[in-house]
């Protein structure tokens, strides 16, 4: 899981960032909140923590704002000393999902982390396309022109994840993060192999690869 650290304080920005990679979490800190808006916009992230007093052009309230309206749905905690109502209502109003005032217990972050990664992802559940190829999230379907194809539950999830993120370029250790969940255990053999297995069905049938590898980086579809 990837979480995303927003936080003017780069002590505090720090130590969160190093007490939740003890946690196995994959953590990016940055400071400003046009850096962070930048950051936020990137679909990668399992859910941010924002403070709400930064330097930049924005604060933290409209920082959610407009992290929603670019498309960002992972769940936001915003961090902040100001803990009046009408702050949290503030707050909550721009878009964020928990507000955590300062100073706090780690372990209560954790906490309230893990329960917003248990609530179910809001995933559309519109066909995802890519050229001729075309995969259904809600039905299991996938199909290239007009041809179904058959995807083992594991495959499946892989292509999923590369169309959701298509014409951007993954990494394995970004796909194991978010196809196998930051399984220790799986090896970027691993992706090699399923990655293997996709091209199989979703390219070597037909003229046109639509996989492809960038090496030394990942891998794009489109």
């Amino acid at each position: 899981m990837r979480v995303l650290v927003i936080e003017d304080e780069q002590k505090i920005a720090a130590a969160l960032k190093r007490g939740l990679e003890l946690k196995g979490y994959a953590v990016d800190a940055v400071h400003d909140a046009d850096t962070g808006l930048s950051h936020a916009l990137d679909a990668d992230y399992d859910i941010i923590l924002l403070d709400r007093m930064l330097p930049g052009s924005m604060d933290g309230v409209e920082l959610a704002r407009r992290a929603r309206a670019g498309g960002q749905s992972a769940p936001i905690i915003m961090l902040t000393a100001r803990g009046s109502v009408s702050d949290k209502v503030e707050g909550l109003a721009g878009g964020a999902d928990d507000y955590l005032v300062k100073p706090f217990s780690f372990d209560e972050l954790v906490a309230r982390i893990q329960a917003l990664l248990r609530r179910p992802p809001l995933v559309s559940t519109e066909a995802l396309t890519c050229q001729d190829l075309s995969l259904n999230p809600s039905t299991f379907v996938v199909a290239r022109a007009g041809q179904t194809i058959d995807l083992s539950q594991k495959e499946f999830a892989l292509l999923e994840y590369l169309m959701r993120n298509q014409g951007r370029v993954v990494s394995k250790d970004t796909i194991i993060a978010h196809v196998w969940d930051g399984d220790s255990l799986i090896l970027p053999n691993t992706v090699e192999v399923y990655v293997g297995y996709l091209r199989a069905k979703i390219d070597k049938p037909f003229k046109k690869a639509l996989l492809k590898t960038k090496r030394g980086f990942g891998y794009i579809l489109g």
